[in-house]
């Protein structure tokens, strides 16, 4: 066995061991992304995806190939492991891999553009010992025009995904999230106390 140091690249992953804490960020597959789908050269965007944009199965613009839109869009989900920037747009545009328009390409495109500008983002994991863990949760209602369903994510684990049954209101569907954004905590807390460490207080509050 040999010691070849710290870790620094792993699968795509480039790891920053510094004082600070530990950053990852996929910088040099970021660039080998924007290369293979010749987006390299192209002007960025400030943000991923255009705020309350609808997509749907049935759009009848002109289809595009849909190996090549599997491509990009497996390339893109896979520079999510660093980059939870771009989860949610990255879903959206994964529900229609089956049959892609161009107005699904042009949208996945977008992000390939956001991810011109922000290359070195990435994920910091900070060396202290204070910390507190927190969960925040988010729904909208019915957003998907195809079959109504919400669509409800949480920031603890970073993993947004389309609700399994429709819920008949926002409020409905803001509680569904919360309460499986609170059943993660309330597992998370018994993992750190194990560990003599404890959670956020409003998780105590609603725990008695």
């Amino acid at each position: 066995m040999t010691d070849i140091g710290l870790m620094a690249y792993y699968l795509g992953i480039e790891v920053n061991q510094r004082e600070d804490g530990n950053f990852i960020s996929q910088a040099g597959y970021a660039r080998e992304i924007l290369k293979k789908f010749k987006m390299d050269n192209i002007k960025s965007m400030n943000t991923p995806v255009e705020c309350g944009v609808k997509l749907s199965k049935h759009d009848e613009e002109e289809k595009v190939d849909p190996t090549f839109f599997k491509s990009l869009i497996g390339s893109l989900r896979y520079l999510t492991c660093t980059r939870p920037d771009i989860l949610y747009a990255v879903g959206l545009v994964s529900r229609y891999m089956e049959d892609p328009t161009t107005t699904h390409l042009k949208i996945a495109k977008r992000i390939l553009r956001y991810i011109k500008g922000t290359i070195y983002f990435g994920l910091l994991y900070s060396t202290s010992n204070h910390f507190k863990l927190e969960g925040y949760s988010d729904s909208d209602w019915g957003g998907d025009i195809d079959d109504r369903k919400s669509t409800t994510g949480f920031c603890l684990t970073l993993r947004p995904y389309a609700n399994l049954r429709n819920s008949p209101s926002e409020t409905a569907a803001e509680y569904s999230r919360a309460g499986v954004a609170v059943y993660r905590l309330r597992s998370y807390k018994v993992l750190l106390s194990d560990a003599s460490r404890s959670l956020v207080s409003a998780l105590d509050d609603g725990d008695k």
